[in-house]
């Protein structure tokens, strides 16, 4: 699968974002990667318009950003993707461990690091609304939405784990 169907199984197809269970992880993090990269620079366009914008009372301040801005604009862009990064990074691994629980309940096969495949699809969605979301004032409690539609996205995607054998019963 290229970048486009990993994103395109990611909005609508929960049969593949089981699938991709046992695809290499080097695929899905370069699925990952590539998400963070256009969210940063995205947020990077965002930030370089708003030290433009700010107003009057900041002169020194705003005299003294275009004397390095030569400087600070290529920290600013990778201090922002790293930390970015590592909040999907996290995000994705807390939500695999729930994810860890639904196949268990669910009595399905599958490890950590199949969910963890799973879960980087799962909150894709949730993940471009979030940031869609912070350019506009949204109540907090969309986050908390947000985190619910990962769960339902992962809870959909664990239906198509394989289930798991029946236990033998051991001869009396």
């Amino acid at each position: 699968m290229n970048l486009f169907q990993l994103f395109k199984a990611s909005v609508m197809e929960p049969r593949k974002q089981a699938a991709v269970r046992i695809m290499s992880i080097g695929k899905i993090l370069r699925y990952v990667f590539v998400l963070v990269l256009l969210m940063t620079i995205v947020s990077f366009i965002e930030l370089a318009a708003g030290l433009g914008d700010t107003g009057n009372s900041m002169d020194g301040l705003l005299e003294f950003v275009e004397d390095i801005k030569w400087l600070l604009y290529p920290f600013a862009f990778i201090f922002l993707f790293v930390s970015t990064t590592l909040y999907q990074f996290v995000k994705i691994s807390l939500f695999a461990l729930i994810g860890l629980a639904f196949i268990q309940m669910k009595k399905r096969k599958g490890e950590y690091r199949h969910l963890w495949r799973t879960t980087a699809l799962a909150v894709t969605v949730p993940t471009l609304l979030s940031f869609a979301f912070s350019f506009f004032d949204v109540p907090m409690w969309a986050t908390f939405g947000l985190g619910l539609l990962t769960i339902i996205y992962l809870h959909f995607a664990t239906n198509y784990y394989p289930k798991q054998p029946p236990a033998k019963k051991k001869p009396a």
